[in-house]
């Protein structure tokens, strides 16, 4: 009841700052929406329908299948955890959410594996850190690599550290890791049951769960393409109805601070929404800050998610057990060891990018934010697709790139399909 109200108030408070302060409402809106349609939107889309057509061909159940050893022996959850992973990694939030709430729900996972599993599925597009923040927003698409593997590994490295402090704890149900084990054995007789011959390699496996995946969609490429397309431009509405309610009242509270354009308009985007936050770290100048920070703040920015994608799981995950405040304190702590883990990063990557580059004239990190450096955070900004070609040639390469690893993927697992028929 209490929260009922507290939210009726803060929506009328809305409409009322709306009501005063129309002009700088609009701004906030034209920018959140400039931002989305000139560099979210054509960045994430292409890759977005790829991902939906590959999953449909099951790829996200191998990678599910193959993400197994890891699931059970790192991290102590079952098996089934791994198409979770494979789906949150893929195609970002809330994916991955959903994925372990339904999991949850089948009674795959106890609720407290559930919520494990919430906090490591639970992460940025890699699209949007490879390809959106690093050539349209940084315009250095090679920091990609680094901003992704920083937010990967910090994943990871929060997941192992609460796995190892269960395991620690005496109060651990014993019947917790029964439940794990039981919940392997019963998907391996599930599996076997329907391909026979299946418990050899891993490969095998992998090769059966995405022909299972494949025949249990069972759309004509032309269907699959038209549904592909709709649901990721769908996703893309949401991630921009998201941005420009979270500018507007990011400005709003910045006007009502009375800094429209202090710290609180820099720290703002980094809580609210991390797309909103990831752009804040690239545009906003920090004097006398090294020169890793606007990629480490990135980084904790996009680990974290914003107060709209804790929110987004918090929709996914209702009606079970899963609860967001542990999830929210597991994304703190990711967005913890993100910042970092790109300032550790940053010297070796560097070296290793100047290393590939073969010239020592490149250009340096030191002009990561500067080239925006003139432009007010959350106004409107004249900016245009054809004011950043490069985001173009990466997003054709990239999907090129991803297509290319899939065929590789899909090669290697025909051995196995073809000794299995033979």
């Amino acid at each position: 009841m209490m929260r009922t109200i507290l939210i009726a108030m803060a929506s009328i408070l809305l409409v009322f700052a709306v009501i005063v302060q129309p002009d700088a409402a609009f701004k906030a809106s034209l920018q959140g929406l400039t931002i989305w349609w000139n560099i979210v939107f054509p960045g994430l889309l292409p890759f977005l329908v790829v991902l939906e057509i590959i999953s449909a061909y099951g790829l996200s159940r191998a990678l599910g299948v193959m993400l197994q050893p890891v699931t059970s022996r790192l991290l102590k959850l079952p098996g089934d955890s791994g198409l979770a992973l494979a789906a949150g990694w893929m195609s970002g939030f809330p994916a991955g959410a959903e994925t372990a709430a339904r999991l949850v729900r089948a009674g795959r996972l106890t609720p407290s594996q559930g919520n494990r599993l919430l906090a490591l599925a639970h992460m940025p597009n890699p699209v949007f850190m490879m390809v959106v923040f690093s050539a349209g927003f940084l315009h250095r698409p090679e920091l990609g690599l680094l901003l992704a593997a920083a937010v990967w590994l910090s994943g990871l490295l929060t997941a192992a550290l609460q796995a190892a402090f269960r395991r620690r704890r005496l109060s651990e149900p014993a019947q917790e890791a029964e439940t794990t084990k039981s919940a392997d054995a019963a998907q391996m007789a599930k599996t076997a049951a329907h391909r026979p011959g299946i418990k050899g390699s891993l490969w095998r496996r992998a090769a059966a769960a995405m022909e299972e995946g494949r025949k249990e969609d069972g759309r004509s490429f032309g269907q699959l393409l038209g549904e592909s397309v709709s649901s990721s431009v769908q996703k893309l509405l949401v991630i921009g109805g998201l941005m420009i309610f979270a500018s507007v009242v990011i400005k709003l509270l910045s006007l009502l601070a009375g800094q429209p354009d202090g710290w609180l308009a820099y720290v703002l985007p980094l809580v609210m929404e991390s797309h909103l936050g990831a752009y804040a770290a690239a545009v906003t100048p920090l004097h006398g800050a090294p020169e890793a920070m606007p990629l480490a703040v990135a980084a904790a920015a996009l680990s974290w998610s914003g107060i709209s994608g804790i929110l987004q799981a918090g929709q996914a995950v209702g009606g079970t057990e899963l609860r967001l405040l542990p999830f929210a304190l597991s994304k703190l702590l990711h967005a913890a060891f993100a910042f970092v883990i790109t300032l550790l990063l940053w010297k070796p990557a560097l070296a290793l990018i100047r290393l590939a580059s073969g010239a020592s004239g490149a250009s340096s990190p030191a002009m990561i934010g500067q080239h925006h450096s003139q432009l007010p955070l959350l106004l409107p900004q004249p900016l245009a697709a054809s004011d950043m070609p490069v985001i173009w040639g990466y997003t054709v390469t990239g999907a090129l790139l991803l297509a290319g690893a899939c065929l590789v993927f899909g090669l290697l697992l025909l051995p196995a399909r073809w000794k299995k028929r033979v």
